[in-house]
């Protein structure tokens, strides 16, 4: 872990320690717990395999028979 300084005012502080002693955690770790929540907000979630239900079990296996013709006029 790196070590970094986190300024609060006293009322943070004293909110802080008093979760702390009621969850018997230490403040460093409800502090990196708040981090975790703030920062997932603003991740791009990963697509999920399968994108998309396609209906067909073969579709990749016969791509070609399925894309015949495509494109053309």
């Amino acid at each position: 872990m790196e070590k970094t300084t986190v300024y609060l005012t006293s009322d943070q502080k004293a909110d802080l320690a008093r979760a702390a002693q009621e969850e018997g955690r230490s403040e460093a770790d409800l502090i990196r717990e708040g981090i975790v929540t703030v920062t997932n907000r603003h991740r791009i979630a990963e697509p999920t395999v399968p994108l998309f239900d396609s209906g067909t079990g073969d579709l990749a296996s016969r791509a070609d028979d399925y894309l015949a013709g495509f494109g053309e006029r």
